[in-house]
């Protein structure tokens, strides 16, 4: 992934895959690898964060 152009974004805004970061950084989650990857990104920031929740909740104890 050395060529931001050879990378894919799931944009937030419009959930829609990109090829190369084309939107603004406030509105993209990337980069990926492949545009499946890219296209499972709210799936992947949903389960780290029921992990991060529950590591949390782990050292709270």
């Amino acid at each position: 992934m050395d060529d931001p152009q050879e990378t894919y974004w799931y944009n937030t805004r419009t959930g829609e895959v990109e090829d190369g970061p084309q939107s603004l950084s406030k509105d993209r989650i990337g980069p990926f690898a492949s545009r499946e990857e890219a296209s499972r990104a709210p799936q992947v920031v949903e389960e780290r964060a029921r992990e991060w929740a529950a590591e949390d909740a782990r050292e709270d104890r």
